[in-house]
Protein backbone atom coordinates (compact mmCIF):
# COMPACT_ATOMS: atom_id res chain seq x y z
CA UNK A 1 0.00 0.00 0.00
CA UNK A 2 2.79 2.28 0.91
CA UNK A 3 4.90 1.25 -2.32
CA UNK A 4 1.47 2.04 -4.60
CA UNK A 5 1.44 5.71 -3.03
CA UNK A 6 5.22 6.36 -3.48
CA UNK A 7 4.94 5.22 -7.40
CA UNK A 8 1.96 7.31 -7.55
CA UNK A 9 3.61 10.57 -6.08
CA UNK A 10 6.78 9.84 -8.27
CA UNK A 11 4.82 9.45 -11.58
CA UNK A 12 2.37 12.82 -10.85
CA UNK A 13 6.03 15.05 -10.04
CA UNK A 14 7.35 13.56 -13.25
CA UNK A 15 4.34 14.59 -15.12
CA UNK A 16 4.39 17.99 -13.82
CA UNK A 17 7.97 18.54 -14.62
CA UNK A 18 7.25 17.51 -17.98
CA UNK A 19 5.08 20.08 -18.32
CA UNK A 20 6.57 22.54 -17.32
CA UNK A 21 9.36 22.36 -19.50
CA UNK A 22 7.45 21.87 -22.43
CA UNK A 23 5.49 25.02 -21.75
CA UNK A 24 8.56 26.75 -20.84
CA UNK A 25 10.06 29.72 -23.12
CA UNK A 26 13.30 27.59 -23.41
CA UNK A 27 11.05 24.52 -24.84
CA UNK A 28 9.75 26.46 -27.51
CA UNK A 29 12.56 27.94 -28.36
CA UNK A 30 14.70 24.54 -28.39
CA UNK A 31 11.45 23.10 -30.95
CA UNK A 32 11.27 26.22 -33.19
CA UNK A 33 15.85 26.04 -33.90
CA UNK A 34 14.29 21.77 -34.36
CA UNK A 35 11.93 22.55 -37.23
CA UNK A 36 14.12 25.26 -39.26
CA UNK A 37 16.68 22.96 -38.80
CA UNK A 38 14.96 19.81 -40.35
CA UNK A 39 13.72 22.58 -43.29
CA UNK A 40 17.35 23.64 -43.90
CA UNK A 41 18.20 20.17 -44.02
CA UNK A 42 15.73 19.19 -46.18
CA UNK A 43 16.37 22.32 -48.48
CA UNK A 44 20.42 21.02 -48.70
CA UNK A 45 19.53 17.21 -49.73
CA UNK A 46 17.34 18.22 -52.37
CA UNK A 47 19.67 20.69 -53.74
CA UNK A 48 22.23 18.20 -53.29
CA UNK A 49 20.27 15.79 -54.81
CA UNK A 50 19.30 17.68 -58.14
CA UNK A 51 23.05 17.65 -59.27
CA UNK A 52 24.42 15.13 -61.47
CA UNK A 53 26.39 12.09 -60.24
CA UNK A 54 27.51 9.06 -61.45
CA UNK A 55 26.93 5.43 -60.01
CA UNK A 56 27.02 1.68 -60.75
CA UNK A 57 24.44 -0.78 -60.73
CA UNK A 58 24.37 -4.63 -61.18
CA UNK A 59 22.29 -6.52 -63.97
CA UNK A 60 21.60 -10.50 -63.45
CA UNK A 61 22.54 -12.44 -66.49
CA UNK A 62 20.44 -15.33 -67.11
CA UNK A 63 21.25 -17.94 -70.41
CA UNK A 64 17.48 -19.59 -71.52
CA UNK A 65 16.78 -22.48 -73.55
CA UNK A 66 20.00 -24.26 -72.86
CA UNK A 67 19.83 -27.89 -74.42
CA UNK A 68 19.83 -31.22 -71.38
CA UNK A 69 22.91 -32.18 -74.19
CA UNK A 70 24.90 -29.06 -74.27
CA UNK A 71 28.10 -28.54 -70.91
CA UNK A 72 28.63 -25.01 -70.68
CA UNK A 73 32.95 -25.67 -70.45
CA UNK A 74 33.81 -22.02 -69.77
CA UNK A 75 32.91 -19.88 -66.69
CA UNK A 76 29.04 -18.30 -67.18
CA UNK A 77 28.72 -14.77 -66.75
CA UNK A 78 26.01 -14.56 -63.93
CA UNK A 79 25.96 -10.36 -63.92
CA UNK A 80 26.92 -6.77 -65.80
CA UNK A 81 28.24 -3.75 -64.41
CA UNK A 82 26.82 -0.43 -65.65
CA UNK A 83 27.77 3.02 -65.22
CA UNK A 84 25.35 5.37 -65.21
CA UNK A 85 24.60 9.25 -64.86
CA UNK A 86 21.67 11.05 -63.74
CA UNK A 87 20.39 13.47 -61.23
CA UNK A 88 21.03 12.38 -57.25
CA UNK A 89 16.67 12.14 -56.87
CA UNK A 90 16.77 9.46 -59.71
CA UNK A 91 19.76 7.48 -58.64
CA UNK A 92 18.60 7.19 -55.21
CA UNK A 93 15.39 5.59 -56.72
CA UNK A 94 17.75 3.33 -58.54
CA UNK A 95 19.25 2.09 -54.88
CA UNK A 96 16.24 1.92 -52.62
CA UNK A 97 13.42 1.04 -55.08
CA UNK A 98 14.06 -0.49 -58.87
CA UNK A 99 15.49 -3.46 -59.31
CA UNK A 100 16.73 -4.82 -62.82
CA UNK A 101 15.86 -7.60 -64.30
CA UNK A 102 17.53 -10.33 -65.69
CA UNK A 103 18.68 -9.74 -68.76
CA UNK A 104 18.01 -12.89 -71.27
CA UNK A 105 19.56 -14.29 -73.60
CA UNK A 106 18.42 -17.30 -75.70
CA UNK A 107 20.72 -20.19 -76.97
CA UNK A 108 18.74 -21.05 -80.42
CA UNK A 109 18.98 -17.18 -81.41
CA UNK A 110 22.53 -17.11 -80.57
CA UNK A 111 24.43 -20.36 -81.11
CA UNK A 112 27.41 -20.83 -82.87
CA UNK A 113 29.50 -23.78 -83.35
CA UNK A 114 30.73 -24.65 -80.04
CA UNK A 115 30.50 -21.05 -78.92
CA UNK A 116 28.09 -18.30 -78.02
CA UNK A 117 29.18 -15.35 -78.21
CA UNK A 118 26.64 -12.01 -77.69
CA UNK A 119 27.85 -8.31 -78.30
CA UNK A 120 26.71 -5.27 -76.79
CA UNK A 121 24.04 -4.41 -79.02
CA UNK A 122 22.68 -7.27 -78.54
CA UNK A 123 21.67 -6.95 -74.75
CA UNK A 124 22.19 -3.04 -74.27
CA UNK A 125 18.32 -2.46 -75.71
CA UNK A 126 17.36 -4.53 -72.75
CA UNK A 127 19.11 -2.52 -70.68
CA UNK A 128 18.26 0.91 -71.02
CA UNK A 129 14.63 0.42 -71.51
CA UNK A 130 14.95 -0.41 -67.73
CA UNK A 131 16.38 3.08 -67.26
CA UNK A 132 14.39 6.48 -66.96
CA UNK A 133 14.42 8.57 -69.91
CA UNK A 134 17.10 10.94 -68.26
CA UNK A 135 19.70 8.45 -67.64
CA UNK A 136 22.35 8.17 -69.30
CA UNK A 137 24.15 5.08 -69.83
CA UNK A 138 28.39 5.21 -69.91
CA UNK A 139 29.43 1.83 -69.55
CA UNK A 140 29.02 -1.25 -69.30
CA UNK A 141 31.37 -4.51 -68.49
CA UNK A 142 31.70 -6.66 -69.99
CA UNK A 143 31.03 -5.50 -73.52
CA UNK A 144 30.19 -8.61 -74.74
CA UNK A 145 29.21 -11.88 -73.09
CA UNK A 146 31.04 -15.41 -74.30
CA UNK A 147 30.06 -19.14 -73.54
CA UNK A 148 31.93 -22.41 -74.54
CA UNK A 149 30.27 -25.37 -74.61
CA UNK A 150 30.42 -28.94 -75.84
CA UNK A 151 27.68 -31.24 -77.09
CA UNK A 152 28.04 -34.70 -75.08
CA UNK A 153 26.95 -38.32 -74.95
CA UNK A 154 24.51 -39.14 -72.12
CA UNK A 155 24.43 -41.91 -69.86
CA UNK A 156 22.82 -43.49 -66.87
CA UNK A 157 24.45 -43.29 -63.39
CA UNK A 158 23.99 -44.32 -60.03
CA UNK A 159 23.72 -41.19 -57.35
CA UNK A 160 26.38 -41.76 -54.13
CA UNK A 161 26.48 -39.37 -51.09
CA UNK A 162 30.04 -37.90 -49.90
CA UNK A 163 30.41 -36.81 -46.67
CA UNK A 164 30.35 -38.02 -43.14
CA UNK A 165 27.06 -38.45 -40.65
CA UNK A 166 27.45 -39.88 -37.23
CA UNK A 167 24.75 -41.03 -35.48
CA UNK A 168 23.68 -40.18 -31.80
CA UNK A 169 25.02 -42.95 -29.20
CA UNK A 170 22.94 -46.01 -29.26
CA UNK A 171 21.52 -44.95 -32.73
CA UNK A 172 22.20 -45.72 -36.31
CA UNK A 173 21.60 -45.56 -39.69
CA UNK A 174 19.41 -47.54 -41.22
CA UNK A 175 19.37 -46.94 -45.12
CA UNK A 176 20.58 -43.82 -47.59
CA UNK A 177 17.66 -43.37 -49.71
CA UNK A 178 17.98 -40.68 -52.71
CA UNK A 179 14.95 -39.51 -54.94
CA UNK A 180 15.98 -39.57 -57.63
CA UNK A 181 18.28 -42.44 -56.92
CA UNK A 182 19.77 -42.06 -60.43
CA UNK A 183 20.60 -39.40 -63.20
CA UNK A 184 21.67 -38.68 -66.96
CA UNK A 185 24.89 -37.39 -67.74
CA UNK A 186 26.08 -35.33 -69.99
CA UNK A 187 30.04 -35.02 -71.11
CA UNK A 188 32.51 -35.67 -73.82
CA UNK A 189 33.32 -39.12 -74.71
CA UNK A 190 36.91 -38.83 -72.85
CA UNK A 191 35.08 -38.07 -69.54
CA UNK A 192 32.11 -39.60 -69.86
CA UNK A 193 34.40 -43.16 -69.88
CA UNK A 194 35.77 -41.92 -66.38
CA UNK A 195 32.10 -41.18 -64.75
CA UNK A 196 30.54 -44.03 -62.85
CA UNK A 197 28.40 -42.59 -60.40
CA UNK A 198 26.84 -39.02 -59.46
CA UNK A 199 28.84 -37.77 -56.11
CA UNK A 200 26.60 -35.19 -53.90
CA UNK A 201 27.88 -32.35 -52.87
CA UNK A 202 29.92 -32.74 -49.26
CA UNK A 203 27.58 -33.54 -46.14
CA UNK A 204 28.78 -33.81 -42.70
CA UNK A 205 26.01 -34.76 -39.84
CA UNK A 206 26.47 -35.08 -36.36
CA UNK A 207 25.03 -37.00 -33.50
CA UNK A 208 22.26 -37.32 -35.81
CA UNK A 209 19.28 -38.58 -33.36
CA UNK A 210 16.20 -38.51 -35.96
CA UNK A 211 15.27 -38.91 -39.60
CA UNK A 212 16.82 -36.41 -42.01
CA UNK A 213 16.23 -35.16 -44.92
CA UNK A 214 18.20 -32.85 -47.35
CA UNK A 215 17.84 -31.52 -50.57
CA UNK A 216 22.07 -31.89 -52.20
CA UNK A 217 23.26 -30.75 -54.96
CA UNK A 218 25.16 -33.29 -57.17
CA UNK A 219 29.26 -32.03 -57.61
CA UNK A 220 29.45 -32.56 -61.21
CA UNK A 221 33.16 -33.57 -62.52
CA UNK A 222 34.62 -30.02 -65.16
CA UNK A 223 33.08 -30.80 -68.78
CA UNK A 224 29.75 -32.85 -67.55
CA UNK A 225 26.39 -32.07 -66.86
CA UNK A 226 24.20 -34.04 -64.20
CA UNK A 227 20.34 -34.23 -65.17
CA UNK A 228 18.95 -33.00 -62.62
CA UNK A 229 21.44 -31.02 -61.41
CA UNK A 230 19.91 -32.08 -57.40
CA UNK A 231 18.96 -35.08 -55.37
CA UNK A 232 16.84 -35.92 -52.11
CA UNK A 233 18.54 -37.86 -49.71
CA UNK A 234 16.47 -39.18 -46.66
CA UNK A 235 18.71 -40.87 -43.53
CA UNK A 236 16.53 -43.50 -41.84
CA UNK A 237 18.13 -43.00 -38.20
CA UNK A 238 17.21 -46.26 -35.78
CA UNK A 239 18.31 -47.18 -32.30
CA UNK A 240 19.77 -50.06 -31.20
CA UNK A 241 17.98 -52.95 -29.01
CA UNK A 242 19.24 -56.07 -27.71
CA UNK A 243 17.75 -59.34 -28.27
CA UNK A 244 18.68 -62.97 -27.52
CA UNK A 245 18.02 -66.21 -29.52
CA UNK A 246 18.57 -69.71 -29.55
CA UNK A 247 20.83 -71.49 -32.15
CA UNK A 248 21.28 -75.24 -32.20
CA UNK A 249 24.21 -76.54 -33.04
CA UNK A 250 24.34 -78.65 -36.75
CA UNK A 251 27.12 -80.71 -37.65
CA UNK A 252 28.23 -80.99 -41.51
CA UNK A 253 30.41 -83.62 -43.73
CA UNK A 254 30.02 -86.86 -40.55
CA UNK A 255 29.89 -89.92 -42.61
CA UNK A 256 27.04 -91.86 -42.48
CA UNK A 257 27.96 -93.89 -39.20
CA UNK A 258 29.03 -90.92 -36.94
CA UNK A 259 27.24 -88.23 -35.50
CA UNK A 260 27.78 -85.10 -33.05
CA UNK A 261 26.69 -84.72 -29.79
CA UNK A 262 27.11 -81.19 -28.62
CA UNK A 263 27.18 -80.62 -24.71
CA UNK A 264 24.31 -78.00 -24.58
CA UNK A 265 23.55 -78.90 -28.07
CA UNK A 266 21.78 -75.14 -28.22
CA UNK A 267 23.85 -71.91 -27.37
CA UNK A 268 22.34 -68.70 -26.64
CA UNK A 269 23.16 -66.07 -29.27
CA UNK A 270 23.17 -62.18 -28.29
CA UNK A 271 23.82 -59.51 -30.35
CA UNK A 272 22.00 -55.71 -31.12
CA UNK A 273 19.66 -54.42 -33.84
CA UNK A 274 17.44 -51.87 -35.01
CA UNK A 275 14.07 -51.30 -33.58
CA UNK A 276 12.74 -51.64 -37.11
CA UNK A 277 14.19 -54.95 -37.52
CA UNK A 278 13.80 -56.45 -34.03
CA UNK A 279 10.88 -59.03 -35.03
CA UNK A 280 12.34 -59.74 -38.30
CA UNK A 281 15.34 -61.78 -36.61
CA UNK A 282 14.86 -64.96 -35.29
CA UNK A 283 17.18 -67.80 -34.04
CA UNK A 284 16.32 -69.21 -37.94
CA UNK A 285 18.62 -66.75 -39.09
CA UNK A 286 21.83 -67.98 -37.89
CA UNK A 287 23.41 -71.13 -38.25
CA UNK A 288 26.30 -72.74 -36.21
CA UNK A 289 27.73 -75.48 -37.91
CA UNK A 290 30.79 -78.16 -36.81
CA UNK A 291 32.48 -79.89 -39.87
CA UNK A 292 33.72 -83.08 -39.12
CA UNK A 293 37.07 -82.52 -40.36
CA UNK A 294 37.62 -79.23 -38.13
CA UNK A 295 36.69 -81.34 -35.18
CA UNK A 296 39.21 -84.05 -35.92
CA UNK A 297 41.77 -81.17 -36.06
CA UNK A 298 41.40 -79.56 -33.24
CA UNK A 299 42.63 -81.95 -30.75
CA UNK A 300 40.46 -81.63 -27.98
CA UNK A 301 37.07 -82.07 -27.08
CA UNK A 302 35.95 -78.21 -26.53
CA UNK A 303 34.68 -76.40 -29.23
CA UNK A 304 34.65 -72.70 -29.29
CA UNK A 305 31.24 -71.55 -30.82
CA UNK A 306 31.39 -69.33 -34.35
CA UNK A 307 28.67 -68.15 -37.04
CA UNK A 308 28.94 -69.45 -40.37
CA UNK A 309 27.03 -66.08 -41.48
CA UNK A 310 26.24 -62.89 -39.44
CA UNK A 311 22.31 -61.20 -40.84
CA UNK A 312 22.20 -57.91 -41.99
CA UNK A 313 21.73 -54.93 -39.45
CA UNK A 314 23.50 -57.38 -37.00
CA UNK A 315 26.57 -56.45 -34.61
CA UNK A 316 27.91 -57.02 -31.09
CA UNK A 317 27.26 -60.49 -31.09
CA UNK A 318 27.73 -62.43 -27.84
CA UNK A 319 27.35 -66.34 -27.37
CA UNK A 320 26.42 -68.53 -24.11
CA UNK A 321 28.52 -70.54 -23.58
CA UNK A 322 31.15 -69.54 -25.83
CA UNK A 323 32.46 -73.15 -25.87
CA UNK A 324 30.47 -76.21 -25.49
CA UNK A 325 31.85 -79.90 -25.25
CA UNK A 326 31.04 -82.76 -28.05
CA UNK A 327 31.15 -86.40 -28.87
CA UNK A 328 31.98 -87.71 -31.85
CA UNK A 329 29.25 -90.87 -31.93
CA UNK A 330 29.63 -93.90 -33.47
CA UNK A 331 26.01 -95.32 -35.09
CA UNK A 332 25.46 -98.94 -35.74
CA UNK A 333 24.14 -98.95 -39.01
CA UNK A 334 21.69 -101.25 -40.33
CA UNK A 335 21.14 -103.54 -42.93
CA UNK A 336 18.23 -105.03 -44.87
Amino acid sequence: MFRGRNISYICKRINRKMKDFLLSDKSREFFVFLFFFFVAGGFWLLQTLNNDYETEFVVPVRLKGVPENVVVTSEPVSEIHIRVQDKGTVLLNYMLGKSFFPVTLNFEESGQSNRIKVGRAQFEKKITSQLNTSTRLLAITPDTLEYIYSTGKGKQVPVRLRGNVGAGQQYYLSDTIFTPDSVTVYAPAEVLDTITAAYTQWLFLENVTDTIERHVYLDAPKGAKFVPTSTKVTLPVDIYTEKTVEVPLHGINFPADKALRAFPSKVQVTFQVGMGRFRQIDASDFHIVVSYEELLQLGTEKYKVKLRKIPEGVSKIRFNPEQVDFLIEQIPLSYD
